[in-house]
């Protein structure tokens, strides 16, 4: 369905996925994927899409998350801008997409939506997605508010589903895959796992931090606001985690500084590890190296054909 070689996608990273890691996926024979709201304007996005053109001839796709934000983001004119460059694979996360499926539809665009629940995914297939993410309670970014891993989530989504899916949050090597395969997905997705690589344009002290944290170096923030993230545990992950701990309804004009995206943006530029938070999903257990794009892909297929064809089959078989 996607034009691509293995069936590894990268997530949509704000700040990350620009076109120097959506090409080198890609090139990889994955699918990389740019973050329409990384860049500033629909303009921009245009121009940004046109540069990753300039590095691989592969298929690529967009990222449009939708969800509250600070400042009004003009969501319509993302599209028409998508669809303008003649983008032909569309994640949409965050609120329901339905209202702009029609017009990409009629482009001949293939849309993946993210969901943290079966409802969710199943509500997506009815408004006509191709395709879902399924996105477990590990994973970066917002997990939703049900807080059911991968372990159930896969499965039921394999019995209930009936267009295919992709296995989201948890997922950074060839065990990964090929038990994402195993539980019924067509593919993984993975975001943490390719921040840890030669080519993601973040400052090298983040790439380390991440190598050297453990699975428990993340923190659930806005829990209060049902609107959960999860994010690399540092100071000011803590200080808002205080914040919403206090008695009574949570302000969020006293956390609203702490976590804008401009601090985030600067904290991967300088390298910078308390200036503000990222998202960092718990499979940063798993990350000890610093790998190139291809040969990440190149290793986690390998290990997953081997762990198929070799383990699973002296395994089970008598």
């Amino acid at each position: 369905m996607l034009g691509i070689e293995h069936p590894i996608i990268q997530g949509g990273m704000q700040w990350v996925g620009k076109a120097e890691m959506t090409s080198a996926v890609s090139n990889a024979g994955g699918l990389g994927i740019l973050t329409a709201l990384t860049q500033p304007t629909p303009e921009a996005l245009l121009g940004e899409i046109e540069r990753c053109r300039s590095m691989t001839d592969k298929p690529f796709a967009v990222n449009l998350t939708i969800l509250p934000t600070i400042r009004p983001v003009p969501y319509d004119e993302y599209i028409a801008a998508i669809i303008d460059s003649g983008i032909k694979v569309v994640e949409t996360a965050g609120r329901n997409p339905q209202p702009f499926l029609p017009a990409m539809q009629d482009a001949g665009i293939k849309v993946i939506h993210k969901c943290t629940s079966i409802r969710h995914s199943l509500k997506a297939e009815s408004i006509g997605c191709d395709m879902v993410s399924v996105d477990g309670f590990e994973c970066a970014g917002h997990p939703g508010e049900d807080d059911v891993t991968n372990l159930l989530l896969l499965p039921l989504a394999a019995r209930r589903l009936k267009i295919p899916f992709i296995a989201s949050g948890g997922f950074a090597d060839g065990r990964g895959l090929a038990a994402a395969l195993a539980m019924g997905a067509d593919g993984i997705n993975m975001g943490t796992r390719f921040m840890v690589t030669q080519e993601a344009p973040i400052h090298e002290k983040v790439k380390q931090a991440m190598v050297a944290a453990t699975e428990l170096d993340t923190a659930l923030l806005y829990r209060t606001l049902r609107n959960t993230a999860r994010v690399f545990k540092n100071s000011v992950a803590e200080k808002v985690l205080e914040i919403e701990e206090r008695e009574g309804p949570t302000d969020f004009d006293e956390i609203a500084p702490l976590v804008k995206g401009t601090r985030g943006q600067e904290l991967f530029d300088t390298g910078d590890l308390e200036h503000g938070i990222w998202s960092a999903g718990m499979v940063i257990g798993l990350i000890d190296d610093i790998p190139s794009c291809r040969e990440l892909v190149t290793r986690i297929v390998a290990e997953a054909e081997q762990i198929i064809a070799d383990r699973l089959d002296s395994v089970l078989v008598r």
